[in-house]
């Protein structure tokens, strides 16, 4: 059995997939190097924290998502030295959920970790994250409940650190639990892999951690243009057609590349993460947690630079953006149909011209070469 197994809960929106991405992309080493990484792929850590938390739909991802975390248990249960868990969905579980969830990993000793960024920027950056998701909230309406459902993501159930340790810290001792805040702008790049390897126990070196990373935020205008298409969407309910079509296809690829003005909430929902921020800081120093950085990281700023709403966004903005992004589909749809000049790539016997490929066909190869690229990239 392994001899420390840390779990890395979120939050959401704090370095997990820039983390986890070092981390599968470098698995064999971290194994070589005593760290375990359990799982036959990346997903299986997505899908434990479905089982974890209960969720109706776990069947619906894979056939195999059902049996995910027992194939973790087995894994980690095998294996003499530490582990690492990580998924920031798991912030969402319960009391009860976070309580089997450890005692399941037992004689293990567990260790409870978050990476944790001031309230207001982590708040602006889950909206963003919820249009990628098919989120269809204005700003204004946005995270204005505590929700008491452990299927609940985009909310302060897990973007509030202070919740989240509510629910989690009281099930392993103090000095087991570990926040580990973002670093500062001016940081080396790898600044937050280096704080979260030193906790590992693991040599930083093994990973470049200044490797670019995307940068997955939108422009005001453009996060405003995808909440209107999202509105006019069809279908695309599943996590494959959000992650694919949505996410990867239009927003990371199409949109976030159009750069554009950086935004706040209104007055109202700065002061709700202003205190947020506070209530957490005490708690923290109060419980006498692990902190890795600098506690004050979680305060809000006193003094924010002025940046848009996303209500001030005019009809004729969204209209600029959409009009790009129609000229750019249609560029893309040509290309994938292979009729390069502007002519048909082969004729009939009848004379006639005619695409070179089927466009369902085609754009189906296409949806399945970004879903492996996808898949390949959480290995």
């Amino acid at each position: 059995m392994s001899r420390r197994v840390f779990l890395h809960i979120g939050l959401p929106k704090t370095g997990t997939t820039y983390l986890q991405t070092i981390v599968w992309s470098h698995r064999p080493e971290l194994e070589r190097a005593g760290l375990l990484v359990p799982g036959r792929e990346r997903r299986d850590h997505l899908w434990a924290s479905m089982v974890i938390r209960d969720d109706p739909k776990v069947a619906r991802r894979d056939p195999r998502a059902p049996g995910s975390w027992q194939v973790i248990l087995d894994q980690t249960a095998r294996w003499d030295a530490d582990a690492l868990i990580s998924h920031e969905f798991f912030a969402a579980a319960s009391s009860e959920q976070a309580e089997r969830m450890i005692e399941s990993l037992a004689p293990a000793e567990v260790h409870v970790v978050l990476t944790a960024r001031e309230p207001l920027g982590l708040f602006t950056s889950s909206w963003q994250e919820s249009l990628k998701n098919k989120g269809t909230k204005r700003l204004e309406n946005y995270g204005r409940e505590e929700s008491a459902d452990p299927q609940a993501i985009w909310n302060w159930r897990t973007l509030d650190i202070g919740l989240v340790l509510e629910r989690w810290a009281p099930h392993v001792p103090a000095e087991r639990v570990h926040i580990i805040t973002m670093p500062e702008r001016d940081a080396p790049k790898d600044a937050l892999w280096r704080r979260f390897a030193k906790l590992l126990g693991v040599d930083p070196a093994i990973a470049d951690g200044a490797e670019p990373f995307p940068n997955a935020s939108m422009g005001v205008v453009e996060a405003e243009a995808l909440r209107r298409i999202n509105e006019r969407l069809q279908g695309f309910q599943s996590a494959f057609d959000r992650g694919v079509w949505i996410r990867s296809f239009l927003a990371d690829d199409r949109l976030v590349p159009r750069g554009g003005d950086r935004f706040w909430p209104g007055d109202e929902q700065v002061a709700d993460a202003r205190r947020r921020g506070r209530a957490a800081v005490h708690l923290i120093h109060d419980r006498g947690f692990d902190v890795i950085g600098d506690l004050d990281g979680l305060l809000v700023p006193h003094d924010l630079p002025e940046r848009r709403h996303p209500s001030s966004v005019t009809d004729a903005e969204v209209a600029e953006v959409t009009v790009a992004l129609s000229a750019q589909l249609l560029g893309d749809l040509k290309e994938r149909l292979g009729t390069p000049g502007g002519s048909s790539s082969g004729a009939g016997k009848s004379g006639g011209s005619r695409p070179a490929t089927r466009p369902g066909r085609d754009w189906g190869e296409a949806a399945r070469s970004l879903w492996g690229r996808l898949r390949r990239l959480g290995r």
